[in-house]
């Protein structure tokens, strides 16, 4: 598949887009350039809870304007994963959530030929917004995965902390995958991530998306789950649908008919998503900056969800209370999640809302309604 270049995008500036887009957009914790949030606002909350609730596991609200209850923690350590940036205490999920990163970490060893995964940020223990990095993963049901390989030993908690994202984007050049880090073998576990039927969409960077619709050979059902979006290149975002039962969550729109290899995916090839800001008009009034969100802003629940009750410890949250695996950061398994198996919701809402977009960086006028 080909993209046509225009000669207005020609002369929109290759270089700087190269470097604004492959230096800045390729850094994985953006959250770093975002200011601390007001005491009392839903970030500082939510971001200051440190155990979840006890209860049924239930994801209140919206991806990414939400909460959720009953969470559990994907172990730091399993024989087919390592969990990544422990500081962040963001290892929490819907059970579903945590339940399908098992097994998916397994049969990414047995049909991908991959070594194991490194799992990044999930969600807060009760969810909510986070004090920075993400818009979304506020309800257990999103979660980020490197394109960097498990190795064969166990990272100590210095290395998980500081180890480097590796971006799959090419230096200098604008969205084109390196083809000197690129693998088949990544290849194989995007298409093996999008094939559970739990799995609402796999977010990647526009340039991995191109390099699939042009590359993979294989089955192409579930290409058009894979959905290009800023940022991404160093690691993917897997997203989940509600779980059955779940009558406080609020669905995602279906991902259109497809693969997805399409004028929604040449949207990314133009100047629109990366042009800067319009100036404002001489005299006119600056902005107001953006309102915090506050608790009031979600779901009504999410304030209880706060006041609740915590359990009894970060063990009892991640192995189920058993003392087997000498607590939460021993290299074992199972989870207090791995005997449940995820399914797929029926009837999906219309919320289009991708939830996905980053609190910094360039942001289109014209965003795309396709996530």
């Amino acid at each position: 598949m080909a993209f046509g270049f225009t000669q207005a995008f020609r002369t929109f500036g290759r270089l700087a887009l190269a470097g604004a887009i492959g230096a800045g957009l390729a850094a994985g914790d953006v959250g770093a350039e975002q200011k601390t949030p007001s005491p009392g606002s839903a970030k500082a909350l939510f971001g200051g809870a440190s155990l979840p609730t006890q209860g049924p596991a239930q994801p209140i609200g919206f991806y990414a304007k939400g909460c959720m209850t009953g969470a559990v923690a994907l172990p730091t350590d399993g024989p087919t994963w390592q969990a990544m940036r422990l500081s962040r205490n963001r290892r929490w999920g819907n059970p579903a959530m945590i339940a399908l990163l098992e097994r998916f970490s397994q049969d990414a060893v047995k049909y991908a030929g991959w070594p194991g995964i490194l799992v990044g940020d999930i969600a807060q223990p009760r969810g909510g917004p986070m004090l920075n990095g993400h818009s979304s993963h506020q309800i257990g049901l999103d979660a980020d995965i490197w394109f960097t390989p498990m190795p064969s030993r166990r990272l100590t908690a210095e290395e998980r902390q500081y180890l480097p994202f590796t971006t799959m984007l090419q230096k200098n050049k604008f969205l084109t995958v390196d083809p000197k880090v690129w693998t088949e073998s990544r290849a194989r576990l995007l298409m093996l991530a999008a094939s559970y039927p739990q799995v609402e969409r796999i977010f990647v960077n526009p340039a991995i998306k191109k390099k699939m619709c042009d590359t993979w050979t294989g089955d192409r059902t579930n290409l058009g789950k894979l959905r290009p979006i800023y940022g991404h290149d160093s690691h993917f975002h897997i997203r989940i649908k509600c779980p059955p039962g779940a009558a406080g969550c609020t669905p995602q729109a279906p991902v259109p008919a497809g693969d997805g290899c399409d004028k929604s995916l040449a949207y990314w090839f133009t100047p629109a998503p990366w042009a800067p800001p319009k100036p404002p008009k001489p005299g006119a009034k600056p902005p107001k900056p953006p309102r915090e969100m506050m608790v009031s802003d979600l779901p009504k629940a999410c304030a209880a969800v706060l006041d609740a009750a915590s359990v009894t410890s970060m063990q009892a949250a991640t192995y189920g209370g058993s003392s087997a695996a000498g607590g939460p950061s021993a290299a074992s398994g199972p989870s207090a999640a791995s005997a449940l198996a995820a399914a797929p919701t029926a009837a999906p809402a219309t919320d289009d809302d991708d939830g996905e977009l980053p609190d910094v960086g360039p942001v289109p006028n014209d965003k795309p309604a396709m996530q």
